[in-house]
């Protein structure tokens, strides 16, 4: 019996259903049990486990989850959104603005930041409109995947891509042949989302309530925060363009935390308040996926198919279905290889079908998880069954797009 596989299922069944019994089960419980059963059958060694643990990203998430709480506890999220947002009157407006605005943002500050920042705004935009906050927290998961894709640091994924394959100019090579398909995907998303929430798009006119910093002083630091990243973002950018080495993830995030953790009265709050189940899910997922992935069955059924692993549509097709297994984080690390040196359209067809395929399943990327863990905590549940509802026409539609353009 292929113990880790089964036990891949079963966390996804947990997922899925959220029940165990009459026992409701967290998207986090279920993935730290399922580390757990392979770590105490023996299906890998603690020390494996240990490895498994990208602190990197772990590193990145806590940083960002300070700067994310410092926004929030600070009002300064709200004050800045209803400065950005309040000539949208119309719930359309609202939809269409978010997807651009996130979806941009996710080209500089990473996919999975914007997430941790804008899952408050998108609960706090549905109690002020009446709105139904299930489209909001979908049009911020849809715009955080699409827009990240056609940015060489939008997420971890394409940065492993820009340097693994030594794309000579990743910023104007993803710009040139992702930027054109991602904005079309941008508009199919909206498209996507008023057909299934029909009555969530009707005409009326919302009026915003003005919104005013509650901390000054904490308001101050995490604007500074804020800014860190996009300077360092685009410092990165600078520097892959030039050869030299670029900053890891984490160091830039941890650098804009840092003010916060040093120069704030709250900063104890600020810590214990952050998402720490978010980051025990992904701690625990890392483990699990290296446990199926060691079992070798993925490999031995894609060698069974005598696939072209370096053909673009089969990379895409591949990257988007197994990014569903074993997220698409540790899925490129371990198709860099093979696509290393085939051509600049292999690296984008990676980079697009690896990020894409987080609009298919909760699953399928972090940012998801990040955006589910978050509204959760406020009370607000998005389930599996509501994500595939939107996310699995919405990628079939994504994947022709990108495939049209790529594929030539």
């Amino acid at each position: 019996m292929n113990i880790p596989l089964a036990t891949l299922v079963c966390v996804f069944a947990l997922i899925a259903m959220r029940r165990l019994g009459r026992l409701r089960v967290a998207i986090w419980q279920a993935m730290v049990g399922g580390a757990v059963v392979v770590m105490l059958t023996g299906q890998i060694g603690l020390v494996a486990a240990i490895r498994a643990i990208d602190p990197d990203v772990m590193l990145f998430l806590f940083g960002m989850f300070v700067v994310g709480q410092a926004l929030v506890a600070s009002n300064y999220l709200y004050f800045f959104a209803y400065r950005l947002l309040s000539r949208a009157t119309s719930p359309g407006a609202i939809v269409m603005a978010v997807l651009f605005a996130a979806g941009m943002a996710s080209t500089v500050l990473m996919n999975d930041a914007v997430a941790i920042i804008g899952t408050p705004l998108m609960l706090r935009l549905a109690r002020e409109h009446r709105m139904d906050p299930k489209l909001l927290l979908l049009t911020l998961a849809f715009s955080v995947t699409i827009g990240s894709v056609m940015s060489p640091i939008g997420n971890p994924q394409n940065v492993l891509i820009a340097v693994g394959t030594g794309l000579h100019s990743p910023f104007a090579s993803f710009l040139r042949g992702l930027a054109v398909p991602t904005l079309i995907n941008l508009v199919v998303a909206y498209g996507v989302l008023r057909l299934f929430f029909r009555d969530s798009f009707r005409a009326r006119v919302l009026v915003h309530a003005p919104v005013a910093v509650t901390d000054p002083a904490l308001a101050s630091l995490a604007r500074t925060a804020l800014l860190t990243v996009i300077m360092l973002a685009a410092a990165n950018a600078v520097l892959e363009r030039t050869g030299m080495a670029h900053l890891p993830l984490s160091w830039i995030a941890l650098a804009a935390a840092l003010p916060l953790l040093v120069l704030s009265p709250r900063r104890r709050e600020l810590v214990r308040d952050i998402d720490w189940k978010t980051l025990a899910f992904f701690a625990a997922m890392f483990v699990l996926t290296a446990s199926v992935w060691h079992t070798g069955y993925i490999q031995s059924q894609l060698a069974r198919w005598h696939l072209d692993l370096t053909d673009v549509y089969t990379i895409m097709g591949v990257s988007t279905l197994l990014s569903q297994l074993i997220s698409n984080v540790p899925l490129v690390a371990l198709y860099l290889p093979l696509v290393a040196h085939a051509g600049v359209h292999a690296a984008l067809a990676l980079a697009a079908g690896s990020t894409i395929a987080g609009n298919l399943l909760i699953l399928g990327a972090a940012s998801n998880v990040i955006i589910v863990q978050n509204a959760e905590r406020c009370g607000t549940t998005l389930t599996f069954a509501e994500f595939a509802r939107v996310g699995v026409p919405l990628t079939l539609l994504n994947f022709a797009v990108y495939v049209l353009f790529l594929g030539r």
